[in-house]
């Protein structure tokens, strides 16, 4: 199965676009002919991403909106409709982490973290997917990470909320067999963003706990998710070395693994 084809009334709709993976997925889907519609809180670096993609022959919509908030994630798609756009394709890519032991959290910011890499990519596939299903077309997205494979003691809400969005993804795609819609896990590894210093590492600590060989930039993992998508397939795991840990973390006892995970973690230092 392949991505929907492009038309002057469909789009492809990238929650968390205003930075990181977000950003280059966006722009892999508008060099490949699909019209954007960028989702984020920032929209001033929505609006610069846009010109960009409009400046390159391409269209690009920005929508701002809090995806923590009910309200606003109940009122985007009829906000892409009242654009005369048809979103065939679903990009659940914002996301954010907490870090630290749970006895330590704050309950906000972990139930903030919830909603939004949880609660939001649940609410949005419920929305989109009648549709698509309707018209016989579409793809979904669904951002997780490695950490969906194994337990992340000092990022425990983290990794559980990753292993949601993997378990949850492969559900839809069994129960979307024949519908002409597919759903694609994007789990990556290390990815230089930013995301985990606006979690509380430093780049130095975060460098420190994983080794070089498992970095890839934004752009390597984008093209391997919308790669995977236009392909059909059930999960992409960017990168060699992150394939091998993912698969060596499903296999390992639990009893081994959680006292390594636990010294590594810069959060728990």
């Amino acid at each position: 199965m392949s991505l929907p084809k492009p038309g002057p009334d469909r789009t492809a709709v990238v929650t968390g676009a205003s930075s990181g993976i977000g950003t280059e997925i966006a722009r892999d889907l508008a060099g490949r002919g699909h019209q954007v519609t960028l989702v984020a809180r920032s929209a001033d670096k929505l609006a610069q991403l846009a010109d960009e993609i409009t400046s390159a022959g391409g269209r690009a919509d920005v929508l701002s909106a809090d995806l923590s908030d009910r309200s606003a994630r109940a009122g985007l798609l009829d906000r892409i409709s009242e654009l005369g756009l048809v979103p065939d394709i679903l990009i659940n890519n914002a996301g954010l982490s907490t870090m630290g032991p749970v006895c330590r959290a704050d309950p906000e910011a972990e139930l903030n973290m919830i909603e939004v890499d949880v609660v939001a990519v649940a609410d949005l596939c419920t929305r989109f997917l009648p549709g698509m299903v309707e018209r016989g077309r579409g793809a979904i997205l669904n951002v997780a990470s490695t950490a969906a494979f194994q337990p992340l003691p000092g990022q425990a809400a983290y990794g559980g909320s990753k292993a949601f969005v993997l378990s949850y993804t492969q559900s839809l795609a069994g129960e979307l067999r024949g519908t002409g819609v597919s759903a694609t896990t994007l789990c990556p590894g290390p990815v230089d963003t930013g995301f985990g210093e606006r979690a509380g590492f430093t780049k130095e600590e975060a460098e420190a706990a994983l080794p070089a060989i498992m970095w890839l930039s934004a752009k390597e993992v984008a093209k391997v998710g919308v790669d995977a998508l236009d392909h059909g397939r059930l999960v992409a795991v960017p990168g060699v070395v992150n394939k091998v840990g993912a698969a060596f973390a499903q296999v390992t006892p639990r009893s081994l693994l959680l006292p390594f995970l636990t010294r590594g973690h810069p959060g728990l230092r």
